[in-house]
């Protein structure tokens, strides 16, 4: 019979090309797939050998027959079935959703097939490892759909017997279970991000459900074995050989947990799986949070119940021994008992939930009840009683959540009442994954705000009810007040009566008890939280009585309290709680003012962009400060200002929160010129000046704006002000005031806004122009600035204007572009000479040290120093006392030079070369004009000399005022040089200083004055005077020894410096200490001069100590 098998059927040969087989395997499945399923069962019923004869595979007897001998092959040369098990996958996938009819030809298929024991173990193992080795996600798909149909083959009312997958069914079981761990490799990756929400994948919800599935039926082992016991051998169940071949069994096992000698249990099976449910659970989790939340909320309670299990038992898991394998045992019935009741709840996609829902729903609601009731008392830690309650909770969540918005709400309108009595005798617990679920289910039910129909109202009247009990819940601080809390929070903002339960929350504060404070905090806490963002849930009043109430818990003792208070303050209005916050802050209450503080802080960061916060916080210092003002006497005001300083302190924290800074800005710069003489307003800008950079177009403006309103003070302003005997009045005052804010906003500005030449509202056309024939006298003034340096000009070097606007005006100009600057102060400063103008010279100076101050080297490439430093030498040669204008200015005249020194040295292009002796030669420099005038005090050029000459000691035709003053230009040098710039310095001036210190024919007072330039150089420079260390302490051992009084003690102090200076500099005198040992003893004890005796003296004791 076998050999006319192989004559009638076209076969696999050698002979037969290997395509030609391919293509007949597909026309074959084509027509078995294409029959309809009855018809497809009655052929394989009906099924006889006298069928194989046939010359057409058309008919479905002969490709049943080809199918036979295809698969019987295949299974004896253990080769793949895929040519027949992808058609059946891609056929299940094409009719996955039609009527189970036009999809049940695979089922006939496998079930026939099934029924040979051989046959089956090759199917089985082919189709599972499709899912293994084939990466295809439409594959993938099918095989999900066509394994899950399997497994739930019973759950389908259908005509047909399919006793070949009934048998086999445990079987196959086994062999698909191994594949949950590729099942769950597929679902963790199947995830799509979407507005921070993780949703499925079409993949990886078939193969979610999948696993599901396949777990949910290892938990009905015991209905498969009373099935399997009561089949019949000689009952059309009985197994039928369609196969004669032997086949051999070893071959390669793809997957394996599907060994055939595998002797687990099913309980078994599923204990195994632990780990891929854990899996399925977070992800079936994360795919509920947005659009299931109450669902969500039983898959973590789910999957914390499955994390205890894993720890609780899964180290028993592959112990040995008898009590060890009970323990794991009892972990695996456990498992398997449970998750068949949470798993019917799991599935992403199940047409029976529908059909179902309502007898679960019966189920769980009598079982709470049940539980609840047989375990209160003494009984009420009954572990088991808790487990029970918890799981049928679980399976509530799971269930409910489950509903979608038409369904849950027709639910809570027949089931409300019975829901709502279940779930009120759940706050008896001390159980906090009770109570959790318990409120969440009571959220999702009563304060649904989703919920529309007008039954929901009268679930909501329930709630009311109910609300007396809840309060009383809050005099303890257990798991079931922080529940209740949140109950009533959520009540108060969806009753009628919200007010009179705000009053009953407030009574609370009034406790001596911390537990029912706090308990009222956190309901007013999930109140705000609630409402912050919908202000129409609570009245006006509502809301001020909560600031009021949080206000008063920032000086609680709780410190807990006093730390939520401050969190909850910035969620309210802040005209409501600013005031209260900024007297809180200025009060002696230091228990409070941490509190207040942050609360204040955290008002305004939450409130950045609202001027008007910032407005009512400016209004509330400055009305403070005035409080202050009226009530302080004596020396107490300082302590006002100290106060209010707290709140400005606090700007810092908030400033960095803001946003956008042209609209706060522009407001208040306004409101600064409508209160020019507001001091707080002031010192606010000043604390932000940082950001002011970031609306610079919008506060020049608003200045020219300004000032182009003000009248200018001439002659006659003066003279009015100078016939009046009293204080200033309150209108000059103003003025003052109006004349200064424009500049003290000025000041705030950084001084890059002043380095674009190009931008017309700081500079206009003065870039462009050239300043000549300027007179003091006459065009000095600036009338109509129409712009922002013009403005600055105007008042520093106008001839009548208020001393302090002069000055800021001055100290302002410094920072214009040197380009600008210089010219014009070059000029304005001969003028000033020329007419003995003090204060134009002192503005002119004070401009000028600004700029080198802030600009540096930046400077001398606009200007020639030396045209001003003509000027200057007027200036320092003019006879003065200390004290006076005069010797005022000339103090600025010295500051000046010494500055142009700082910058010169900095400047990269500054050259100096050593003559031969080994000094510096500088030519051109500031600093070597001073040096130069210091030393030879010859008149000639300032920008012709050269200081590698050898000194002419007997014609000194400068004034020794003046060579003293380019002393005092050095020593100033040395107190403002920076680390960088103080070897150069001395490199460049303390060689020829000490030179000249040795010619004894100079004038006394101009060589004291080089020994105490030198001096200072010790005292500021530091280790950058060690070459010249040695030099330097001859010169003062020199001075003590032959030099007249004025010498001996500068160079007293010079040793005393040196003797002081840091360890290296010691180091290299060392060698000198006894010489000068053997100086100062004797000018200690002989010297005529007392000052130099005790200065010597002084140093001999040190010398002498050990």
């Amino acid at each position: 019979m076998e050999d006319d098998e192989g004559e009638l059927l076209l076969w696999k040969s050698d002979s037969a090309p290997q395509s030609m087989v391919s293509v007949t395997v597909g026309r074959v499945m084509a027509t078995l797939l294409a029959a309809r399923p009855k018809k497809l069962h009655d052929a394989v019923s009906g099924l006889s050998p006298d069928h194989r004869h046939g010359a057409s595979l058309d008919s479905l007897d002969q490709s049943l027959w080809f199918l036979h001998k295809y698969v019987r092959d295949a299974v004896q040369n253990h080769a793949s079935l895929d040519e027949i098990l992808v058609p059946m996958i891609e056929h299940t996938l094409r009719f996955k959703d039609k009527n189970w009819k036009r999809g049940g030809q695979v089922m006939v298929l496998l079930n026939w097939l099934f029924l040979d024991e051989l046959t089956f173990q090759s199917l089985i193992k082919n189709l599972a490892d499709i899912i293994v080795r084939k990466d295809d996600r439409y594959v993938a798909l099918g095989w999900c759909i066509l394994v899950r149909s399997l497994v739930e083959f019973e759950s389908v009312p259908n005509e047909l017997s399919l006793n070949g997958l009934r048998e086999r069914f445990k079987d196959m079981l086994k062999v698909f279970s191994s594949c949950i761990p590729r099942l769950t490799c597929i679902l963790s990756k199947g995830s799509i991000l979407q507005e921070g929400f993780e949703l499925p994948s079409r993949l990886s919800v078939c193969a979610a459900d999948c696993v599901v599935s396949l777990t949910n039926a290892l938990t009905r082992k015991a209905e498969a074995q009373t099935r399997q016991k009561r089949l019949n051998a000689s009952s059309s169940y009985q197994q039928v050989t369609l196969f004669s071949n032997a086949v051999d069994d070893q071959r390669e096992k793809p997957i394996s947990s599907s060994s055939k000698d595998s002797n687990l249990d099913m309980e078994y099976l599923l204990w195994d799986q632990l780990k891929d449910l854990l899996i399925l659970v977070q992800r079936l989790l994360a795919w509920s949070m947005k659009s299931r939340p109450l669902h969500a909320k039983g898959l973590e309670q789910v999957l914390k119940w499955l994390q205890e299990i894993n720890v609780h038992y899964g180290s028993f898991r592959n112990e040995a021994g008898k009590e060890k394998a009970k323990i794991s045992q009892t972990g695996a019935l456990l498992l398997s008992s449970c998750w068949r009741h949470y798993s019917i709840l799991l599935f992403l996609d199940d047409c029976r939930f529908s059909q179902h829902y309502e007898e679960w729903l019966n189920q769980y609601l009598s079982g709470i009840q049940y539980y609840s009731g047989h375990h209160t008392g003494e009984s009420v830690g009954n572990k088991d009683g808790r487990e029970t309650i918890i799981f049928f909770l679980n399976c509530l969540c799971l269930l409910l959540g489950r509903l979608d918005s038409k369904k849950f709400e027709s639910t809570v309108s027949e089931y409300g009442s019975q829901i709502s009595q279940v779930l009120l005798l759940q706050f008896h617990s001390t159980d906090e994954d009770v109570i959790t679920e318990v409120v969440s289910i009571f959220k999702a039910v009563f304060l649904n705000p989703k919920l529309s129909s007008g039954d929901s109202i009268t679930d909501i009247r329930q709630l009311d009810v109910v609300m007396p009990s809840l309060l009383n819940l809050l005099d303890e601080r257990d798991v079931t007040a922080r529940a209740v809390i949140i109950l009533i929070a959520e009540s108060c903002l969806m009753s009628r009566d919200n007010d009179q339960f705000l009053l009953e929350v407030f009574k609370r504060f009034d406790s001596d008890s911390i537990v029912q404070r706090r308990n009222a905090i956190d309901v007013i806490s999930e109140i705000v939280q609630m409402s912050s963002n919908k202000r129409n849930l609570l009245t006006q009043s509502a809301w001020q009585d909560i600031a009021k109430q949080l206000i008063k818990c920032l000086e609680d003792e709780e410190i807990l309290i006093r730390k939520q208070a401050a969190d909850l303050l910035p969620c309210i209005d802040p005209s409501l709680v600013l005031p209260s916050l900024v007297r809180l802050v200025y009060s002696s209450n230091d228990k409070g003012l941490a509190s207040a503080e942050e609360a204040l802080v955290g008002v305004l960061k939450c409130h950045n962009q609202n001027i008007g916060a910032i407005f009512v916080l400016l209004d509330c210092v400055s009305d403070f400060g005035l409080n202050a003002a009226l009530s302080n006497t004596g020396g107490k005001g300082q302590g006002s200002r100290l106060q209010s300083d707290r709140v400005l302190s606090l700007i810092p924290k908030w400033s960095h929160s803001v946003q956008d800074w042209k609209f706060l800005i522009g407001s208040l710069i306004d409101k600064m010129f409508a209160e020019p003489s507001n001091a707080v307003l002031v010192r606010f800008l000043s604390i932000i000046n940082e950001h002011l950079v970031k609306a610079t177009d919008v506060i020049l403006k608003r200045i020219l704006s300004y000032v182009k309103g003000q009248k200018e003070i001439d002659e006659s302003f003066y003279t009015k002000r100078g016939s009046q005997n009293v204080d200033i009045s309150p209108s000059v005052q103003q003025s003052l005031f109006e004349r200064l804010c424009p500049l003290l906003v000025i000041r705030m500005l950084p001084l890059e806004v002043f380095n674009d030449l190009s931008m017309s509202v700081m500079y206009g056309q003065l870039p462009n122009r050239t300043i000549i024939n300027v007179s003091w006298s006459a065009d000095m003034d600036i009338v109509d600035p129409t712009c922002v340096v013009e403005l600055l000009l105007n008042r520093a070097f106008s001839k009548f204007e208020f001393d302090d606007v002069r000055k800021m005006a001055a100290e302002l100009c410094g920072r214009i572009h040197p380009q600008v600057l210089y010219p014009y102060v070059s000029l304005v400063l001969e003028d000033a000479v020329g007419s003995h103008n003090i204060p134009g010279i002192k503005a002119c100076l004070f401009s000028m040290c600004t700029s080198l101050a802030v600009r540096g080297e930046h400077m001398s490439s606009h200007f020639d120093i030396f045209e001003i430093v003509k000027t200057l030498e007027v200036v320092l040669s003019w006879p003065s006392q200390d004290g006076d204008e005069v010797s005022k200015s000339q103090h600025g005249c010295i500051d000046f030079m010494a500055l142009m020194i700082c910058a010169e040295l900095q400047a990269p292009n500054t050259c100096s070369t050593s003559s031969k002796k080994g000094h510096a030669s500088v030519k051109g420099s500031i600093l070597g004009y001073v040096i130069h005038q210091l030393i030879d005090g010859r008149k000639e050029l300032v920008s012709t000399y050269d200081l590698d000459q050898k000194y002419n000691t007997a014609d000194n035709c400068t004034p020794v005022s003046f060579r003293l003053c380019m002393a005092n230009v050095l020593i100033s040098a040395c107190q403002k040089l920076s680390d960088s710039r103080k070897k150069r310095f001395a490199r460049e001036v303390l060689p020829r200083l000490v030179s000249f210190a040795k010619v004894t024919s100079t004038q006394v007072d101009i060589r004291a004055a080089c020994i105490g330039v030198i001096f200072s150089a010790v005292y500021h420079l530091k280790s950058a005077i060690l070459p010249y260390a040695n030099d330097i302490f001859r010169v003062s051992v020199n001075a003590l020894k032959s030099g007249q009084e004025k010498e001996r003690i500068a160079g007293a102090k010079l040793m005393v410096s040196l003797m002081s200076s840091e360890d290296p500099i010691l180091d290299c005198i060392s060698g000198e200490l006894l010489e000068a040992r053997d100086v100062l003893s004797s000018v200690s004890s002989l010297d005529p001069s007392i000052e130099v005796q005790q200065i010597c003296q002084k140093m001999l004791q040190c010398l002498l100590s050990p």
